[in-house]
């Protein structure tokens, strides 16, 4: 392998910019960038970008491209389908494919019962299709979600989703009968007691029996990846079954071995009534599913679930090829691995820099926050300024949380050890040389 990474230009080098030129006058503003560079190629852990730079990628296009973002399993198993068929629409005419993803999911996703599965295209569709079924099942119109979560950009799940800006802006009225409760984070003191205690007095001040569904991100994503305090997630189980509300775990981002775990939601040991997956389902291609209960999946009417792409046979193929993946039995250590390597890099700051508030997460699904050692108040501007260091650097980083205020690290789960310890060298050494910046300034 080229020693990664490779920069030929500055970054963005000239033909990306000359490409972001023609974008701003082609696409639509309201669609952001985190780098604006323009990928020609990628490799197993990497991007080559059209003037020839090579970036470590620790982004997987927001954990989509969990296998690599070229992966020749995957581009095997779509190829092979590609020669057969595009599309019929599973509601017209049935394909295989949708068949043997349902079941696979059916087997491997949480819950000694028995399941039923439903193929969508997109993360927000499968929350949105999560609330129709337990509507259908319970007969209530409420929907209970967490402070800090996110769950989609369509109507319904803006109103689910806690982060203000850039999601929400301008984009109400939304739909009522959503009702946000407390989040157990225990930076900030979320204990998990007292946060289901008040969710607890929610459900009673709604109605016991208004509530349809309860949904939750085992491990949050763009709230800034927050682990739960302990007990939060059995709590909710254990409150959702007093008062028959359908537990749904939304996995989007923390499912299939993202964690270290096929799901997050096992570190726990619940399953939710109604499992969510996208992201990296599909390999690289649109695919989200809801995987639960027989029962409350087949609450919904004939003809009541569906769209047109829904369960494509080209991202089916796909979410085969990532299923024969993860069915190998190193993955899941090598997961475990990357975390072990992501702490040892970062943890040792704890220590050194005051603004490093906490390193946190599971697996390959790890964060380091920002904020006053003091106060805790976010520090999103330090969080930005090391991101783009490391951009400058040839490594891909995201950032998030509700302030701001957090890096992520969404390494794809085949990365190369090698290429994993440089880009969390670089990372370290971003976030000493902006502390050192700000300590002497």
């Amino acid at each position: 392998m080229t020693t990664v990474p490779h920069l030929r230009t500055e970054i963005p080098g000239p033909r990306s910019r000359a490409l972001h030129a023609q974008r701003l006058a082609a696409v639509a503003s309201g669609f952001g960038i985190t780098l604006p560079v323009f990928v020609a190629s990628a490799g197993t852990s990497t991007l080559e970008d059209v003037d020839g730079n090579t970036f470590i990628d620790l982004a997987s296009g927001i954990a989509v491209t969990s296998v690599g973002a070229a992966n020749p399993v995957v581009r095997e198993h779509v190829a092979a389908q590609l020669d057969l068929f595009t599309h019929t629409c599973f509601m017209v005419t049935e394909y295989e494919g949708f068949v043997r993803v349902a079941e696979w999911l059916n087997a491997h996703t949480p819950g000694d019962f028995e399941k039923r599965t439903a193929l969508f295209s997109t993360g927000a569709e499968a929350v949105e299709n999560a609330v129709k079924i337990a509507r259908a099942h319970t007969g209530r119109p409420g929907v209970l979600v967490i402070d800090e979560g996110y769950h989609g950009r369509s109507l319904l799940t803006l109103a689910m989703t806690a982060k203000e800006h850039p999601y929400k802006t301008s984009f109400g009225p939304f739909p009522h009968d959503v009702v946000r409760g407390p989040n157990a984070n225990p930076l900030r003191g979320g204990a998990a007691e007292a946060a289901l205690a008040e969710l607890e007095q929610l459900v009673v001040t709604h109605g016991a029996d208004h509530f349809a569904a309860l949904v939750v991100e085992p491990i949050q994503g763009e709230g800034g990846f927050v682990v739960p305090a302990p007990g939060f997630l059995v709590g909710l189980r254990e409150l959702a079954d007093r008062y028959g509300i359908v537990l749904v775990i939304d996995e989007i981002q923390s499912g299939l071995g993202r964690t270290g775990r096929l799901f997050a939601s096992e570190y726990e040991g619940i399953a939710g009534d109604l499992t969510l997956t996208a992201k990296a389902l599909g390999g690289g291609l649109p695919l989200s599913a809801v995987t639960g209960r027989a029962e409350i999946m087949d609450a919904a009417h004939a003809g009541g679930l569906g769209g047109t792409y829904a369960g494509n046979p080209l991202a089916c193929a796909a979410a085969l090829a990532v299923f024969e993946i993860l069915e190998d039995p190193a993955l899941l250590p090598r997961v475990q691995r990357i975390e072990r390597a992501i702490r040892d890099h970062l943890e040792p700051l704890l220590d050194e820099i005051g603004a490093v508030a906490e390193v946190r997460g599971r697996g390959a699904m790890m964060a380091v926050e920002f904020a006053d050692p003091v106060t805790l108040a976010p520090r999103a501007d330090l969080a930005q300024q090391i991101s783009a260091a490391c951009h400058a650097a040839g490594v891909l980083t995201l950032t998030c949380g509700t302030y701001g205020n957090v890096i992520r690290l969404l390494p794809p789960l085949v990365i190369e050890e090698a290429v994993l310890e440089t880009g969390l060298r670089i990372l370290a050494t971003s976030i000493r040389s902006i502390a050192a910046e700000e300590a002497a300034a």
